[in-house]
């Protein structure tokens, strides 16, 4: 963590991989958990997380995104966030494989069960995050 311990956490995985359940019992109690799935009907909900990633960083708060954020052009404006807020970003990479993640999303109820083109989809973009890529900090979790 950076000064004051401040940081940006981006989670990367698929559905069903365990971000939320990872965030929920290692990260909710010290950042503030912005997702795009708060608001499922929002139109522009990436310019709106933008904003509010944005805000918070400016305000001192740690935060963790949880989403997908399976490719490097979907995450770089994150970091891109990070670095204008002079804030490290680390990556937490939930490597789950695409079959494990769709049982658990098939036991997943309404509104929480993701379309299995959705999933797929982002199996087919998912590039691991590196440090290269800008992060200060790669974590992986198997699970």
């Amino acid at each position: 963590m950076g000064a004051g311990g401040q940081e940006l956490v981006v989670m990367v995985g698929l559905q069903g991989s365990g971000k939320s359940t990872f965030v929920a019992e290692h990260l909710a109690g010290s950042h503030v958990v912005v997702s795009k799935d708060h608001w499922p009907n929002a139109r522009h909900r990436e310019a709106r997380q933008q904003r509010v990633v944005a805000a918070l960083l400016a305000e001192g708060a740690s935060v963790v995104v949880d989403n997908t954020s399976p490719s490097p052009a979907e995450r770089a404006p994150l970091l891109a966030l990070a670095a204008a807020a002079g804030v490290p970003v680390r990556a937490v990479f939930l490597d789950v494989p695409v079959e494990t993640c769709r049982a658990r999303n098939g036991a997943r109820g309404g509104r929480a069960r993701v379309p299995l083109v959705g999933l797929y989809s982002a199996a087919g973009r998912l590039v691991p995050p590196t440090t290269e890529e800008g992060f200060t900090e790669v974590t992986v979790v198997c699970s």
